[in-house]
């Protein structure tokens, strides 16, 4: 029987990555119930087909939560195995309604280090491509790529997916340490 991930996962990857199929797979090695919170919203209609695919492959073990902008709050109050995607949409919602990202991400870092865990952590990261051409978009992925680094110094482990391949980037699997000369 696989093993339950660690008290926090961070999984990163492209669109079409694998990542949510990923993390729901490491929640269900932990006993159920499983929160999933959800931080899309619904513009349209291709958005709201996208979340019911979603909804539609998880069992009925997943509790679902519709968290767009109090995602702290609900990983504070978790009391079991938590799968949270995604970071990056929560961050869409956090600049669109102009509140303060920097104050939501400490208090996603801080609810973070008190869930009891397991906690997957689900983002797209978006600082592989060229630079945006225009201030909201360079905004957006900034406060994406400090999230990320904030919440990957504070995980357990990092996971990066590329084409539905999980690669370990946290713990180390190589025996150089970051910054050894390779």
């Amino acid at each position: 029987m696989p093993q339950p991930p660690p008290h926090l996962t961070l999984v990163l990857g492209g669109a079409r990555s694998g990542k949510s199929v990923h993390a729901e797979g490491l929640i269900e090695t932990c006993p159920t119930p499983w929160l999933y919170l959800a931080t899309a919203q619904v513009w349209d209609d291709e958005m709201r087909d996208r979340i019911a695919l979603h909804r539609d492959r998880r069992s009925s073990s997943w509790i679902t939560r519709d968290v767009p902008l109090a995602l702290p709050e609900a990983v504070a109050a978790a009391t079991g195995p938590v799968l949270v995607d995604c970071l990056t949409l929560w961050l869409t919602n956090l600049i669109l309604s102009e509140a303060d990202v920097e104050a939501a991400t400490g208090a996603l870092i801080e609810a973070c280090a008190v869930a009891p865990g397991p906690l997957v952590l689900v983002g797209s990261e978006v600082g592989l491509g060229i630079v945006p051409d225009n201030a909201l978009a360079r905004r957006f992925r900034d406060a994406a790529g400090r999230l990320h680094q904030r919440l990957a110094a504070q995980a357990d482990r990092v996971v990066f997916m590329v084409a539905g391949l999980p690669m370990i980037v946290k713990p180390q699997t190589s025996p150089l340490a970051p910054g050894d000369p390779a």
